[in-house]
């Protein structure tokens, strides 16, 4: 018998997480069945997503929901050895039993010098959210102009890197002076503090006179507003998230913006990477190839131990991490 460890989610959030909302349990698991693996977590991820799907998919008592690389250390399933590492979305949990057909293994030939830390990261679900969000939504063009907001973030840091692989102009936001010089040091072409510009609309303007084509929006609120004035004819936007909304209590209010929509002729698109489940596998060895040809940079903010979740989820909610935020077990 193996013990787990799992954070379950005590009561649904009402405004911004606290630590009251989450439970440390310890668990006795059953010796895995036919086709069953026992799996070990080795890196968690915390994302934004959790919080708004919090409420949707789970009732409280549920495991958070998440996504690990786990090692296997007990196997009935052929395919799956022991030693051999998946990605599964077990939640926030130690250790799981759970069937094989629930599990993606780690890509074939993953470099021994990357960390498998990325397959939660560039290499995994934010760097399909990048990557599909600017082809299959956005359908950017080289020579044009794309504003990402959140641009520090694990998604946002890559949209701007392909953005830039694809021979484009780009234009990052981000919380503080240190996002806005890993911006720089990424190869942004402008970035900027939209805590301490002054005029949100004046830095957008500064940053590209002429206008944006294109928009990977990640934020929501009052820069959704501002940008959506910054957009040239026929611009483009995909809408990946919102976390400036996220923990609020009372929904925020804005301008209707269907004038500004209909006389730029503008196309706004919601999306999630799932859509293009069948192009995963090619997406992610396209994105291994940028990185070990040095066009793609991964930075994370990891942190150690299983213990410490909840606080670094808060943590990420907060804007603290630069990069991807991962657990380390």
């Amino acid at each position: 018998m193996v013990q787990a460890k799992a954070w379950i989610l005590t009561k649904h959030f009402d405004g911004f997480p606290k630590d009251s909302n989450f439970e440390l349990k310890v668990e006795e698991l059953p010796e895995p069945k036919d086709g069953e693996v026992l799996l070990e977590a080795v890196f968690l991820s915390v994302d934004p997503y959790m919080r708004p799907f919090s409420r949707v998919r789970m009732k409280e008592g549920d495991v958070m929901i998440g996504t690990q690389v786990a090692k296997v250390i007990q196997s009935n399933n052929p395919s799956l050895p022991v030693g051999c590492h998946v990605i599964g979305r077990c939640g926030w949990r130690t250790h799981t039993v759970c069937a094989g057909t629930d599990l993606t293994p780690i890509m074939p030939d993953w470099p021994q010098d990357v960390s498998l830390s990325l397959a939660l990261g560039a290499i995994g679900m934010p760097g399909l959210t990048a990557l599909l969000g600017i082809e299959e939504v956005l359908g950017l063009q080289r020579g044009e102009t794309l504003l990402v907001n959140a641009a520090a973030g694990a998604v946002g840091s890559v949209v701007g890197q392909i953005a830039k692989i694809k021979g484009c102009k780009v234009v990052g936001s981000a919380g503080s002076d240190a996002k806005v010089a890993f911006l720089k040091e990424l190869g942004f072409d402008e970035a900027f503090n939209y805590k301490t510009v002054g005029s949100l609309d004046e830095a957008l303007k500064r940053a590209s006179p002429e206008g944006y084509d294109c928009f990977f929006e990640n934020v929501g609120g009052p820069f959704f507003t501002a940008a959506l004035q910054q957009m040239k004819n026929f611009g483009r936007i995909a809408v990946c998230g919102g976390i400036a909304t996220y923990n609020d209590t009372t929904p925020q209010t804005a301008p209707y913006p269907h004038l500004t929509m209909i006389f730029k002729q503008l196309k706004i698109e919601g999306f999630m990477q799932s859509r293009w489940e069948h192009k995963h596998p090619e997406s992610l060895k396209r994105l291994m190839a940028w990185l070990k040809e040095g066009k793609l940079q991964c930075r994370e903010h990891v942190t150690k131990g299983f213990e410490n979740m909840p606080a670094a989820f808060m943590g990420l909610l907060k804007g603290e991490n630069i990069g991807k935020a991962v657990i380390a077990i």
